[in-house]
């Protein structure tokens, strides 16, 4: 795996404004989904990002995929700003950034077959003729496991687990370099898991594809990542290899979430200590000051609730090779 930076996305910020008024025409707040956020995926890298449902991750993903328009910082994709990259660099960026979305029901068209759908990327580029279009499809299909005979068939004559494997091959449809898979397994059977995550490891190998993988679960962000970002409240508060992250997290946050993955010898989940955070998470549209943690941190309480953490946003410093945590008192956690 190569460590050239394919993307490199610095202090990004998407914000949501809350609007009142007869036509919504006053701007009273705003949702700030993602605040300052920034990390590197190199060639060929698996980055997972992990966080509690509304931290923020799917929102990266469709800034990174320019769904939505960021509100600040830069997405440096190969030397060039997706940010602000607009019409026809845009659409020509968009052919090297492609997605794999959360549910495989409603992802797919009920209206169109398979082969329509694995089509229609190479349609929209005018990639090929119409011949090669035909046969890439089949070649799509077999690349994910599936036979190229179902190209006629519907999505609701598919599983869960092939819905998404031909969601997969949509997204290889036009030789991405980057794919943002944004929850691809959470929607499927553990066993269906398994063969998705296998697969995706399988076309990093053949295809030289980098991933940013998102999603909730730790032990499967640890199964198929290189690197593991933790993010809350809009914020990355630590990114380590994946092994090190498991084995020796820092971050108070992250040590309460791997503190709840069970462990399969009941001897050590017997002594293991088990954190509970209290409270909920705060909302995105009025955070706290100082760290984004610090109403929930029991690593502040421990130390006698330090002013510190009130007032002060902690920044990501760099703890080991590779291992950054944005917390005031990583050596005391």
């Amino acid at each position: 795996m190569s460590r050239e930076p394919l993307l490199n996305v610095k202090d990004l910020a998407v914000r949501f404004p809350i609007r009142e008024g007869l036509v919504r025409e006053r701007t009273v707040a705003e949702v700030r989904a993602v605040d300052g956020v920034s990390f590197e995926v190199a060639k060929g890298e698996i980055l997972g990002l992990v966080g509690e449902s509304g931290c923020g991750k799917s929102t990266v993903a469709r800034a990174i995929t320019r769904v939505v328009k960021p509100s600040a910082g830069t997405i440096d994709f190969d030397g060039q700003n997706l940010a602000t990259a607009e019409g026809r660099e845009l659409h020509e960026l968009r052919r090297r950034v492609q997605m794999i979305f959360q549910d495989p029901y409603a992802s797919l068209n009920p209206r169109m077959t398979v082969g329509a759908i694995l089509r229609e990327p190479a349609d929209i580029y005018n990639v090929g003729t119409s011949a090669e279009r035909t046969g890439r499809v089949s070649e799509l299909l077999e690349l994910v496991g599936l036979d190229p005979r179902f190209a006629e068939r519907y999505p609701h004559e598919f599983s869960g687990g092939q819905r998404q494997r031909i969601g997969v091959a949509r997204a290889l449809a036009l030789n991405p370099d980057l794919v943002v898979a944004d929850e691809p397994v959470s929607a499927l059977d553990v066993s269906v898991q398994a063969q998705i995550l296998n697969l995706l490891a399988e076309l990093r190998q053949r295809l030289g594809l980098a991933y940013l993988f998102i999603a909730h679960d730790l032990s499967v962000v640890r199964h198929i990542s290189d690197r593991t970002a933790v993010m809350y409240l809009g914020k990355i508060v630590e990114v380590a290899p994946s092994a090190e992250l498991n084995s020796s997290p820092v971050h108070p946050y992250s040590i309460a979430l791997l503190s709840a993955v069970p462990i399969p010898d009941p001897a050590i989940e017997k002594k293991r200590k088990r954190i509970i955070l209290k409270g909920d998470v705060p909302s995105p549209s009025n955070p706290p000051s100082g760290c984004a943690f610090q109403t929930r941190c029991w690593l502040k309480e421990k130390l006698g609730n330090p002013e510190r953490c009130n007032t002060e946003s902690p920044a990501l410093v760099q703890v080991s090779t590779g291992h950054q945590v944005a917390c005031h008192f990583p050596d005391k956690a």
